[in-house]
């Protein structure tokens, strides 16, 4: 601990990616990265993009993407807010819209930035327990509090929660006057989005990112559509703290994405195709694994400790997540990758598998 830290540095508990070997002799299946590259079009329009005009600040409104993905989801640029990724959007949302008085509710089992961000903002939070089979319960949010976050599909989980049992959520925020965020950064991989929601519900924040199904992590571009009373929020959040969130190359880049849909919709379907054959194969072999909507899936063994599969697995290059936190110490995380990645990924946890029976 540094003398100089200000007070209450020292107490956090930050945030922890998953491990990024810079070796490249790892089947990387942690992190929940596209196996597949960028669609070719966004590469030549980065390419395009690096020219003189390097040397001035990029567009601090973001207007073309703002209006790119506006027309793409049929909502008005004045709905759509962008940032460094979805990681920046959540923790700006995370202060432009939760009550200091009244605690943010959000699942025990998550996405593990969410209690990062609630001590960084000095928040209250009441964690609400999910079911045996990591279900949401509904019922349990029906409760006072300064605002509800979950992710849909959950990670690690790869739960989804349908429509109407989040129009619940809503339905309940909305008559307390709180905000709702429903952040869907595994959406596109089998999930419907509810971004079609945003006019009925005014308390109705949904954060996107384009890391995931748009083979984009590198170039850190999240985006938010909601109310415009809530853009204008993020906003205010924005213009106190870094006015510039993405540079010219992410700009162009994140413009020719949602350009190409003919390559998106081919990759998104590859690794449902993919994560779909791996669940069948891995139940084969005496896996419990959840149904997943997103490019990972959760799973265990009866035989085998998770902790054992992780460490056996990485002995043999491959690298999947796991958590040692409770209810899910026995769990593994395990991205989608190329179908070669995931047939090694399958040849051998059966053989780890087979060997420890």
């Amino acid at each position: 601990m540094s003398k100089y830290w200000s007070d209450g540095i020292a107490d956090l508990e930050t945030y922890v990616p998953g491990e990024q070997p810079q070796d490249k002799k790892y089947i990387k299946l942690n992190t929940n990265e596209n196996p597949y590259p960028p669609s070719p079009k966004v590469i030549q329009a980065i390419k395009n993009a690096a020219d003189e005009n390097l040397r001035l600040y990029p567009d601090p409104s973001c207007e073309k993407l703002c209006d790119t993905i506006a027309r793409y989801y049929g909502v008005t640029k004045e709905e759509v807010f962008v940032g460094n990724g979805s990681d920046e959007v959540l923790a700006f949302s995370f202060a432009a819209f939760f009550d200091h008085d009244q605690p943010v509710l959000y699942p025990d089992v998550t996405y593990s930035f969410y209690p990062v961000y609630t001590n960084f903002f000095k928040l209250q939070s009441k964690t609400i327990e999910l079911e045996e089979d990591f279900s949401i319960p509904v019922e349990k949010f029906f409760t006072p509090n300064g605002g509800i976050i979950i992710c849909n599909p959950n990670a690690p989980t790869s739960r989804y929660l349908s429509i109407p049992e989040i129009r619940r959520l809503l339905d309940y925020n909305l008559a307390i006057e709180r905000v709702v965020i429903v952040d869907e950064a595994y959406i596109d991989f089998g999930g419907q989005s509810i971004v079609g929601l945003i006019d009925a519900y005014p308390n109705l924040l949904v954060v996107q990112t384009l890391s995931k199904s748009r083979s984009l992590a590198g170039l850190r571009v999240g985006f938010a559509v909601g109310h415009r009373d809530l853009i204008e929020g993020l906003n205010r959040v924005k213009s106190s703290i870094n006015s510039y969130t993405l540079d010219r190359l992410a700009l162009f880049g994140a413009i020719e994405a949602f350009g190409d849909e003919e390559y998106f919709q081919a990759t998104r379907e590859k690794i449902i195709q993919t994560r779909n054959r791996v669940t069948h194969e891995l139940r084969a072999i005496g896996f419990r694994v959840f149904e997943s909507t997103a490019n990972f899936i959760f799973i265990s063994h009866s035989s085998i400790h998770a902790g054992e599969l992780y460490a056996k697995l990485k002995e043999n290059r491959v690298l999947v997540r796991y958590f040692r936190k409770p209810r899910i110490d026995n769990y593994l995380r395990v991205s989608i990758g190329t179908d070669d990645e995931m047939g090694t990924f399958v040849e051998v946890i059966s053989r780890i598998v087979k060997s420890g029976a």
